[in-house]
C-alpha cells in the first residue's frame, strides 16, 4: 500500500520505517529541511531516533502535497498541540478513500475535543467512525528496534480497524481492534497526566509502595473521566489504559515521566521544558482534563495535583501531602462500572 506519515518525530519516524519493513511504500512529511534530506539521503532522520537506520521504502518530502498524493492511508503522528493546524493544512489532498489513522496521545489545544474528533472535523469526515486511533504499551525507541510490543487500533467503522490491523500487523507489534475510540483516545492521552505524576516521585526520592499506589489510583481516575466522556470503562483495563499507563509511568524512554522527575527534584516547569526539542504531551492534556473534568463534575485529584504542580501553585512535596490526606472514603468504584454496564450513566 502507499502510506503517508504526517509528521517526523519519533514516533512518525519508528512507525514508517516499521510500515516500510512491512512491504508498504511510505511518504513522510516533515517541516525541517534537514529531516528530510538525512532520510532521504542517509537513511536516518538527525533529530529524532537518529540512531536508527530506517528501512527501504521510506521517501520523506517538505510538501504536503506530495507526501499525500495517491496515500491509501494516512497516519497522523504530529504532537497534539499542532494536530488540527496540519489536518486543516492536510485536508484539499487527503484523498476521499484514504484510512485516517491518528498516533498522536493527547486533547486538540484549541477546544479540548478528541484528537479523533478534531481531525474529523478539518478533513470533512464523520467524527464517529472517519478516522481511526492507535495507541498501546509502544515506546518508538522500542518498536524501531522489532523489540516486541502490543497495540490497538480503534474505529467506529469495524471494518476500517479490520483493514489497518492487517495493514500495520507483524510478528514483533502484534494489533488489536476496539471499536470504543473514546476510551482508547483518552487512555492515551490521560496516561500521560499520572506519567508526570509518577515522575515527580521519582524525583523525590520516593519508593515503590508510593509509585503503585499512584498507578493504581491514576487508572481509576482515567476510568472515571472517560466513561463520564462516554467511554466503555472496560477499555482502561486495556493495552491503551492500564497497559500504556504502566509504560509510561515506568520507562526511562517516557518523557513526561522524566518531565515529571525534574520537577520533583527541584527544576522550575519552564525551565525544564524549555531544554527539550520533543513535546511533553502530558502538560497539554492536563490543561485540558482541567477544564472537561470541570464541565463534567468529575473528580481528578491527580490531574488537579499535576496542572497545579505545572502552574506552580504547589510544591512536588506539597501534593503529595495533599493526596495523602484527602478526605478518606471507600476504594470500590463498582457503582460507576455498574450504572454505566446498566445504561444509567
Amino acid at each position: 500500500m502507499r502510506i503517508s506519515v504526517i509528521g517526523c518525530g519519533s514516533w512518525g519516524t519508528a512507525m514508517a520505517s516499521h510500515l516500510a519493513l512491512l512491504g508498504h511504500e511510505v511518504r513522510m512529511w516533515a517541516r525541517e529541511a534537514e529531516v528530510v534530506e538525512g532520510i532521504n539521503a542517509a537513511r536516518r532522520n538527525p533529530l529524532f531516533l537518529s540512531d536508527v537506520e530506517l528501512a527501504r521504502g521510506v521517501m520523506a518530502c517538505g510538501d504536503l502535497e506530495e507526501s499525500l498524493r495517491g496515500a491509501q492511508v494516512v497516519v497522523n503522528a504530529v504532537p497534539s498541540r499542532w494536530t488540527r493546524e496540519v489536518a486543516a493544512a492536510a485536508s484539499p489532498y487527503v484523498p476521499a478513500e484514504a484510512a485516517v489513522l491518528n498516533l498522536a496521545k493527547g486533547f486538540d489545544y484549541a477546544s479540548g475535543c478528541r484528537l479523533s474528533q478534531a481531525i474529523a472535523e478539518e478533513l470533512g469526515r464523520d467524527p464517529r467512525s472517519g478516522v481511526a486511533a492507535l495507541s498501546g504499551p509502544n515506546h518508538a525507541e522500542e518498536v524501531a528496534r522489532k523489540v516486541p510490543s502490543a497495540t490497538v487500533i480503534a474505529c467506529g467503522d469495524a471494518a476500517v480497524a479490520s483493514g489497518l490491523q492487517g495493514s500495520f500487523n507483524s510478528p514483533y507489534f502484534r494489533v488489536y481492534t476496539n471499536g470504543d475510540v473514546v476510551g482508547v483516545e483518552v487512555g492515551g492521552a490521560y496516561k500521560n497526566i499520572i506519567a508526570i505524576a509518577a515522575g515527580v516521585l521519582d524525583g523525590l526520592g520516593l519508593g515503590d509502595n508510593t509509585k503503585a499506589s499512584l498507578i493504581t489510583r491514576g487508572l481509576a481516575e482515567m476510568a472515571r473521566f472517560g466513561s463520564a466522556l462516554g467511554a466503555n470503562p472496560i477499555t482502561f483495563s486495556g493495552l491503551s489504559g492500564v497497559g500504556d499507563l504502566i509504560v509510561t509511568c515506568i520507562s526511562r524512554h517516557s518523557r513526561n515521566r522524566g518531565f515529571g522527575e525534574r520537577l520533583g527534584a527541584g527544576g522550575s516547569p519552564s525551565a525544564v521544558l524549555a531544554e527539550g526539542r520533543m513535546v511533553v504531551e502530558g502538560v497539554f492534556a492536563t490543561r485540558a482534563v482541567i477544564g472537561l473534568a470541570r464541565d463534567l463534575g468529575v473528580e481528578t485529584p491527580v490531574a488537579r495535583g499535576v496542572h497545579d504542580v505545572i502552574e506552580e501553585k504547589v510544591s512536588p512535596a506539597g501534593i503529595v501531602e495533599r493526596l495523602m490526606t484527602r478526605r478518606l472514603r471507600e476504594e470500590s468504584e463498582e457503582y460507576l462500572y455498574r450504572d454505566f454496564l446498566l445504561g444509567r450513566r
